[in-house]
């Protein structure tokens, strides 16, 4: 069975068809080809603003913190929940040109049976000290509220959703239509510890952890908590793995629950200070969630993406392809793999880029290039490690 078929068979999907397909025909925007959907600013009135309002959160992440409560009592791991449904906004609103002044709110929704209302306020908590650290790098967050609900019968455990709005000058919005054959492609690592965060990032972010909740962890977990996963989902897909939560993860600092549980990485400071440095030389920044390594496809216009110089695999992908057996094509649509943001640009821009880069304490490298697609559709070719993929 593919990898992609087990994703499907756990209730979720990495390449969302149907969800692109049911909203097919709503208006893109005043920028079709940008990474979000950007509004006229209908609030003012004024023609040289736009809006952007984007919705996203923490998935089932969320479900593996509790897990990981549960079993070892560190109501800590929910400040990382709050972190990922921050930056899984805050990141994808920065590939538009949009870095500071946001306005947050958040929903969170609980089974309270399971949940009680310290999670809550942990989780508050966590939303609150991650507004600080990134007050203290020159991004404004203000907190608008938000709403707790209880939904019990809707949700097993827990939910952590929020909404990011921001405003922005129209000549300043990044469009992917700007990417351009000859482009270089600048990966910028997802593990590490970059200059704001306070320990080592196993670089996993919030897209597939379904999948790595599931491939990594013991069914040991299963018979335990029950509430932390879908009765629908075959048994044999339950907690498949190997590990438990305070196995170390080889090449790591980390346990391997703590490696999944690494908080989603935030470039947002990176990119306002490229900006502010190189404005004309950014043609396009991809976030690359979901769908991993293949998310530049859905941007650009006959674009073939050609990666052949990605970061080395590192070990919490490695651990999932070990365990589970599954091939790096499987793998590169579901999982960033070790770098979740592409920056196209000009080669002789890539320096500079490379030096903001490294004060950021965020490794940084040339990842491939831009060719003319030879057919109607973007394509996108990955080599690694002797292997060649297409997609």
């Amino acid at each position: 069975m593919a990898e992609s078929d087990i994703y499907l068979s756990r209730g979720v999907s990495s390449s969302k068809n149907e969800i692109h397909e049911a909203i097919k025909n709503i208006d893109p925007g005043v920028f079709p080809g940008a990474f979000c959907k950007i509004l006229p600013d209908t609030l003012t009135g004024d023609p040289d603003y736009c809006l952007l309002m984007h919705a996203d959160g923490a998935g089932t992440k969320s479900s593996l913190a509790y897990l990981y409560w549960r079993e070892t009592g560190d109501i800590s791991a929910f400040k990382g929940i709050a972190i990922d449904s921050l930056v899984m906004n805050m990141d994808d609103l920065a590939c538009v040109g949009a870095v500071d002044h946001f306005l947050l709110s958040n929903t969170i929704g609980r089974n309270k049976f399971f949940v009680p209302g310290k999670v809550i306020q942990t989780i508050i908590d966590g939303f609150a000290e991650s507004i600080q650290n990134l007050s203290e790098h020159g991004i404004t967050i203000e907190m608008c509220g938000g709403e707790t609900a209880d939904v019990g019968d809707l949700v097993r455990t827990l939910i952590v959703d929020s909404t990011i709005t921001a405003r922005l000058k129209r000549k300043q919005v990044l469009d992917l239509n700007n990417t351009t054959p000859g482009d270089v492609i600048v990966g910028f690592a997802s593990f590490g510890k970059s200059k704001w965060e306070k320990e080592y990032n196993s670089g996993i972010g919030s897209n597939g952890l379904t999948a790595a909740r599931h491939d990594c962890f013991s069914e040991i977990y299963a018979s335990k908590y029950p509430e932390s996963f879908s009765p629908e989902i075959p048994p044999d897909l339950v907690y498949c793995g190997k590990g438990r939560i305070e196995d170390p993860l080889a090449g790591t600092p980390l346990t391997l629950g703590q490696a999944v549980l690494s908080p989603t990485r935030t470039y947002t400071p990176l990119i306002q200070k490229i900006l502010q440095h190189n404005p004309d030389e950014v043609h396009g920044l991809v976030h690359c969630t979901g769908g991993g390594q293949t998310k530049c496809l859905k941007f650009g216009h006959t674009i073939h993406y050609i990666k052949d110089n990605l970061f080395p695999i590192p070990p919490v992908f490695s651990y999932i392809i070990d365990t589970k057996g599954y091939s790096l094509q499987e793998m590169y649509p579901v999982f960033n793999m070790g770098h979740r943001l592409e920056l196209y640009t000009r080669e002789s821009a890539v320096d500079d880029i490379l030096t903001i880069a490294k004060e950021c304490e965020i490794d940084a490298r040339i990842i491939g290039h831009c060719e003319r697609s030879t057919s109607a559709a973007n394509q996108l070719t990955i080599r690694h490690n002797n292997e060649e993929f297409t997609y």
